[in-house]
């Protein structure tokens, strides 16, 4: 068996990933590393390539560079043979400022007589220069979309090919949101939100580009093209026809007469910094993490809503499995999370399936067993997987995240869904009914809308959001005052309706209610509903119309830095009408045994700050990152070697260690599911 080397970091330190040395953990220092992986893993640079905080000779000063990098053969590492260097800034220093602004990169080039390439970023401003000499011996800067790779082709950074295209890795898909972001608000007056949906237009573009095989990309900007304004139009007008495949395709997202409203000039450097990527293929939680983060930060609401962490949505949906063939609900589904984690899971299992079924891993399937494989996708995420949302920016963040990530936008849906079904909307029930394969008329009332086989959601809650609709609460139990008998502990409902409820009551309910007999729940809750003396009523219905399987008990920073309330997440079976009435004649609930877990840890601390695995006395430790293989170099035959060399920090999390605890439970229990 073989065993991991750890190293101890010293507290307040970084490893670093090029040199492996010790450096003090800043902000400015997590975009340089950052970046490196960048470097590495994309650009494919290798190690003894680069050199951090390299001293460079400047008059009679000796700055270093953030990051130097040479030819892979160069003779000798030194100033004079430096190919290409990087200026890294934390967020709140302007390519502007004078001392740590692109003017510093630029005397840093001017100094080193080969350096032909420079990059300066903060992490949501980047600049890329190329050094020439003109006519008259002076040294200019023309800017670039992009760095080249190691393998020196521009041809590439202008206009990049299918298999040019590269999988995000670690946070740069976050960096490239966020520089879009950045770009659009500072340069075309628009307020956060506005800015936010036009960026969604065009990442809509770049993913319809990738979809639309054996043709050319289209999606591109040359350099020459992005820094003068006939060529920002020549861009304009090539991302406008991929738009107009974008509304045909994705017409319940965009209207007939929807256009992008950016100016010519950031439309054209938006393109730059997206085109290099597959949006299609970089890694489901790289894409979810950058996705996540830019929607938070521009489409948090004031209803509840806060936002599930990526660790937490995974939890639930490993321990709440589910199949290809169950229909799955969010019926608060925020930016999709649950719905893109869910979807994903199944996909895995569809994949072992396939391969099982072929005897190959999935590197090795025939275009035909591919193709076949996406068809099955598509038809499981238009038919299987749901999303009600009462904030309509919400549901078309959601309907982009499912677009990108396996496109199952189709039953993403806006709604009240606490509203009485007679009062849906005509066109959010016809749009239900149609993808549920029943009638319309079927949808009649609370009683009427048990489709749904799994249900995974984080419900808004809170007090300052009360429901007070007698047409809403009478739908609900929940919503009645209820009254315990001294005696015998009993809580008994009366026909009084409260004056009002705290939204979350109600979701419970209404979940419970869209739920199949047998079908299962995972919900998110405040832990006062499972502790609070005057809310014993909501615990004794639940447990007569659910088996409570499990009770999670989640850390008070888990929703931090945004949400301090203490919260669980409660795994349910909806009874079937005769397990209940069973029970009710007999006068004895069913005994079980439930599963109770306490995450102690979440991965991060109260200002979101993250927190990693530390030793006996409290020094973060490293091990091997076995996920990020390192191009080493090459055999005399021209084969290439690799190594698993990086080393990474351990996450202190301990949500990824309950599912596999719960599996074991279960199998015990005898749950099938």
């Amino acid at each position: 068996m073989s065993t991991q080397k750890v190293i101890v970091i010293p507290d307040g330190k970084i490893c670093d990933y090029i040199d492996g040395k010790f450096r003090n953990d800043t902000p400015e220092e997590y975009v340089r590393q950052t970046i490196e992986k960048r470097l590495v893993n994309e650009h494919k640079y290798l190690p003894g390539q680069i050199a951090i905080e390299f001293t460079l000779q400047v008059g009679s000063n000796k700055p270093r560079a953030d990051i130097v990098i040479w030819e892979k053969d160069a003779e000798e590492q030194t100033q004079g043979t430096i190919k290409l260097i990087i200026e890294c800034k934390k967020e709140t220093v302007d390519a502007r400022n004078a001392k740590d602004g692109i003017a510093q990169l630029q005397s840093y080039m001017s100094v080193c007589p080969n350096c032909e390439w420079g990059m300066w970023t903060n992490s949501i401003q980047k600049y890329v220069f190329r050094k020439y000499v003109d006519a008259n011996g002076n040294i200019q800067f023309m800017e670039y979309n992009d760095i080249p790779s190691a393998d020196g082709n521009l041809d590439d950074v202008n206009r990049p090919s299918r298999t040019s295209l590269r999988n995000a890795s670690d946070d740069n898909l976050l960096f490239v949101f966020k520089t879009c972001h950045n770009h659009i608000y500072v340069n075309d007056g628009m307020q956060k939100q506005p800015a936010f949906f036009e960026l969604l237009k065009v990442i809509f573009c770049k993913i319809e580009d990738e979809r639309n095989i054996p043709n050319p990309l289209e999606f591109y900007t040359t350099s020459e093209e992005r820094s003068n304004p006939d060529g920002q139009l020549t861009v304009r007008k090539r991302i406008s026809k991929i738009f107009e495949r974008v509304k045909k395709r994705h017409g319940k997202i965009f209207d007939a007469n929807d256009e992008i409203k950016l100016s010519p000039r950031s439309l054209a450097y938006i393109v730059s910094e997206l085109q290099r990527y597959s949006l299609l293929n970089t890694n489901i939680d790289i894409k979810g993490k950058a996705y996540e983060e830019i929607v938070g930060a521009n489409l948090r609401g004031d209803r509840g809503e806060f936002f599930t962490p990526r660790n937490v949505m995974k939890m639930v949906v490993e321990m709440i499995n589910p199949r290809m063939d169950e229909k799955v609900l969010d019926s608060s589904c925020g930016t999709g999370g649950f719905l893109v984690t869910a979807m994903t899971h199944v996909i895995s299992q569809l994949e072992n399936e396939f391969s099982a079924a072929l005897g190959v891993k999935r590197a090795d399937w025939d275009s035909d067993t591919i193709r076949t494989f996406q068809d099955r996708i598509s038809e499981m995420a238009a038919s299987n997987y749901y999303g009600f949302d009462i904030n309509p920016d919400l549901v078309k963040a959601t309907k982009m995240n499912m677009v990108m990530n396996n496109d199952g936008s189709g039953n993403i849906l806006q709604t009240n869904s606490l509203l009485p079904p007679h009062e849906w909307a005509d066109e959010f029930k016809a749009r239900l009914a149609d993808a549920l394969h029943v009638k319309k008329s079927e949808i009649r009332n609370h009683t009427s809308i048990a489709y749904f086989d799994v249900i995974v959601t984080n419900p808004p809650f809170g007090s300052k959001i009360p429901i007070k609709d007698k047409n809403i609460l009478e739908q609900f139990q929940l919503a009645h005052i209820w009254e315990n008998d001294k005696k015998t502990g009993v809580w008994k409902m009366t026909p009084r309706l409260q004056s009002s409820v705290p939204p979350e009551i109600l979701f419970i309910e209404r979940c419970t209610q869209l739920l199949v007999p047998g079908g299962r729940m995972g919900i998110v809750l405040p832990d006062s509903i499972l502790g609070a003396p005057g809310l014993g009523y909501i615990r004794e219905w639940m447990i007569k119309n659910h088996r409570i399987i499990a009770s999670i008990d989640l850390h008070a920073d888990t929703f931090q830095p945004r949400n301090g309330t203490q919260t669980s997440v409660l795994i349910l079976q909806k009874k079937t009408e005769q397990q209940i009435l069973s029970e009710e004649t007999s006068g004895q609930m069913a005994d079980y045994n439930i599963f109770m877990a306490m995450v102690e840890k979440v991965g991060h601390d109260k200002r979101g700050n993250p927190m990693f695995k530390r030793d006996n006395e409290g020094n973060e430790v490293l091990v091997p990152d076995t996920n990020s293989v390192l191009v080493l170099g090459e055999t005399g035959e021209g084969e290439r070697t690799v190594s698993h060399q990086q080393k990474r920090k351990v996450e202190d999390d301990q949500t990824p260690d309950v599912p596999a605890i719960f599996a074991d439970w279960k199998i015990q229990e005898g749950l099938a599911w």
